[in-house]
């Protein structure tokens, strides 16, 4: 009697391992389809709805590919924004430098801009300021509570009243679309404009 229990225990030992394995995986079936589902999307809407990062009092630098240094952001506080990938930055100031040597500068009491400062939205006291080192006396700047601008296509825009200011000259217009690259500068609404002559010395 005690030489057939062994016998048997022994042939059913060699089977155990292939049931404890088929137990292991009805039972890890089991687990996934009754387990509860993460609420990924809720996870993501909180995450997306506020800055995964703040900075106080900074400045960050841009380079290209060769080390040569394209464009500066200071601020008093930024704050960014992982949906969109943009910086809500207060007391904004940028300062981007062009291959031909051509300096853009903006200022205002806010700014979002998006990851590498290509665009460049300003709100409030804003002002972008374009300085030519061939000829300083050419400075062009924009001055309004809003201006939409693109540093590297060398675009300014906006939708409400701006100054525009080059060299001694003045427009003032209700909206403003400007295009340093075909040098067209188009102002619409109440348009208004001082020219400086030098025949009036």
């Amino acid at each position: 009697m005690k030489k057939t229990l062994q016998r048997m225990w022994e042939q059913a030992s060699i089977y155990l391992p292939v049931l404890l394995m088929a137990m292991l995986a009805m039972g890890t079936w089991w687990l996934v389809r009754n387990a509860p589902k993460p609420l990924q999307s809720n996870v993501d809407q909180v995450v997306s709805d506020a800055p995964d990062y703040v900075m106080d009092n900074f400045s960050v630098h841009q380079f290209d590919g060769t080390g040569r240094l394209q464009s500066v952001m200071t601020g008093e506080q930024a704050r960014h924004f992982p949906k969109t990938d943009t910086m809500e930055v207060d007391d904004v100031r940028t300062r981007s430098i062009a291959l031909n040597g051509m300096v853009t500068m903006s200022s205002a009491d806010r700014g979002i801009s998006n990851s590498d400062s290509s665009e460049v939205q300003l709100i409030g006291n804003a002002k972008v300021e374009r300085v030519q080192p061939q000829q300083p006396g050419l400075t062009t700047r924009y001055t309004g509570e809003f201006l939409h601008a693109w540093t590297n296509e060398e675009r300014v825009e906006s939708h409400l009243p701006v100054v525009l200011t080059r060299g001694k000259n003045q427009f003032t217009g209700d909206r403003m679309k400007y295009d340093n690259l075909s040098q067209v500068v188009e102002l619409n609404g109440r348009v208004k404009g001082i020219i400086y002559s030098d025949k009036n010395k």
